[in-house]
């Protein structure tokens, strides 16, 4: 039984969108030792009508219909991509349990940005080719940093800022040590979920799974690449991205 004085959640799954977070989730919701939300992303902290002035057993009185009650005993998290994107969100997560342990799944930036782009035409909600997006993405996001409205530009036209994995990893150490924090790889993830399922665990404090459980793909996406000069051009456009998680993070997409 959790202590009373402990916040609900203990562990989150923080992003990166479109980088394996529902595959990673659902692999760790089948563990009896763990509890995501029903839904898989609860959006407590990015919710728009969150009040800072909010103590974190209001928190975990908002968030507990997000759990089935049978799983009470198990370790809660949180699997919401958001939250990693937004310096306010981090230090909202940081401020309701200090110790915090996040999961952040990250893939290859430009890769992230066409399935991002693919999933936004797909709902009707994109009408920009994925390159004059990249490009229109300054203006687009402008006057909405801040605003966390489920029809905001920030959650479904932030192509690269999403990808800018170096200033999110930078704003997320400031809050939370380096311990409390495990980086893993899509591309790693769909090679061999096993290994980084078990990697997750022992982060996480419980066993892994036993050898031979099964990790079927989740979300696997359904368009066709793009020809051979525009996916460069689309890496190269995030080279400074990726440049700076190398330098800053060690974190190499082409190793």
């Amino acid at each position: 039984m959790r202590p009373s004085a402990e916040p609900l959640l203990r562990f989150v799954i923080g992003g990166a969108q479109k980088g394996g977070t529902s595959a990673l989730a659902r692999y760790l919701d089948a563990h009896p030792a763990l509890c995501l939300p029903t839904g898989k992303e609860g959006h407590v902290f990015d919710a728009p009508d969150f009040d800072e002035a909010w103590l974190p057993a209001d928190i975990d009185a908002r968030c507990t219909a997000l759990f089935d009650p049978a799983r009470a005993d198990a370790l809660h998290g949180d699997a919401t991509p958001f939250y990693l994107l937004h310096p306010r969100v981090v230090a909202r997560i940081a401020r309701y349990n200090p110790a915090m342990r996040w999961i952040v799944l990250l893939r290859e930036p430009a890769e992230r940005a066409l399935s991002h782009h693919h999933m936004e035409r797909s709902r009707g909600r994109e009408r920009w080719p994925l390159w004059l997006a990249l490009l229109l993405e300054r203006w687009r996001l402008a006057g909405h940093h801040d605003d966390f409205s489920r029809s905001s530009p920030m959650r479904r036209h932030a192509y690269r800022l999403r990808g800018d994995y170096a200033r999110q990893l930078d704003v997320l150490l400031q809050h939370v040590p380096r311990a409390q924090v495990l980086v893993l790889r899509s591309d790693h993830l769909r090679a061999d979920p096993g290994a980084c399922v078990a990697s997750a665990c022992r982060f996480l404090g419980v066993p892994p799974p036993p050898p031979g459980t099964p990790y079927p793909p989740v979300f696997v996406g359904d368009y066709t690449p793009p020809a051979g000069w525009a996916m460069r051009w689309l890496r190269w456009r995030f080279r400074r991205e990726r440049r700076a998680l190398a330098r800053r993070h060690g974190i190499d997409f082409d190793a």
